[in-house]
């Protein structure tokens, strides 16, 4: 296989960290830069913690993108950053590896219309972890005989957004095989004082929770006459996030388009 030349944003996070293990540890791979807001102009194997890596950081992804050949940039970064990031890798032929969330609906248009037109894939998962994607997969075929669901995610307390970036993807998911329907009683908005969690347009409810001691965690929950169903996620740890990292990296490179989700990538 060929040698894939990566560049990782955000290698000092925690899911940086395990990126970097991951590249490092995987023979056709190659870190060949990392963008960092600190410690720019040294090597990451000067900076704590990553000994025997010699890639160069850069604080400026444009000056990065000029100066380094690279296939991919895996950006792990926060939503404003990583969108920053997205543009300007496509802009200059860099394939993105995109694990942020927080883009929109006029965002994603922009960026499958960049991919295009520069003939560039673009992959933006929501979440990395092949257990994750299975759970929205099976989410979406039970939503075809379960009409009521709601979800509840439950992420660490470092987590910016909420909802996260998995349980919308799941709702849009359901979404596609089930009828918009309002659930609970036809006069709890006037009662609930925004107890019941955030509402999709299609009447699906999404219950978040930040704790600390927790990593990534899902569960989508079916009711029916006399019975429920539950299709429950967890991610114990970061690692759990790097078969699919992996699994978008090489796919990658034989796009020329933007995806979002790994749901349209993996059998």
């Amino acid at each position: 296989m060929k040698n894939i030349k990566i560049i990782l944003a955000g290698p000092r996070g925690r899911m940086g960290k395990e990126a970097v293990d991951l590249i490092h540890n995987t023979e056709h791979f190659q870190l060949v830069a990392c963008l960092d807001r600190v410690n720019e102009g040294k090597l990451l194997s000067e900076v704590e913690g990553f000994p025997n890596i010699d890639a160069p950081i850069y604080y400026d992804p444009r000056t990065c993108f000029q100066e380094v050949e690279a296939d991919v940039l895996i950006d792990l970064t926060t939503p404003e950053i990583g969108k920053i990031n997205t543009k300007l890798a496509v802009e200059y032929g860099i394939r993105p590896v995109v694990g942020t969330t927080g883009f929109n609906e006029e965002e994603l248009k922009e960026l499958k219309d960049l991919a295009a037109s520069k003939k560039v894939g673009v992959i933006i998962a929501p979440n990395f972890a092949v257990g994750a994607i299975l759970m929205m997969k099976f989410a979406q075929m039970a939503a075809k005989h379960f009409q009521d669901v709601e979800i509840m995610e439950l992420h660490h307390d470092r987590k910016l957004d909420a909802p996260s970036g998995t349980a919308i993807k799941t709702a849009e998911l359901i979404s596609k095989t089930r009828e918009p329907k309002r659930q609970g009683h036809p006069e709890e908005e006037e009662t609930i004082q925004g107890a019941r969690g955030a509402e999709t347009k299609d009447g699906i409810r999404i219950h978040s929770v930040r704790l600390p001691g927790l990593v990534a965690h899902q569960e989508v929950m079916f009711g029916g006459e006399g019975q429920s169903l539950t299709i429950r996620h967890d991610s114990y740890n970061r690692a759990s996030f790097m078969s699919g990292v992996k699994l978008s990296v090489e796919t990658i490179m034989n796009l020329e388009e933007l995806v979002y989700g790994l749901e349209n990538i993996i059998e």
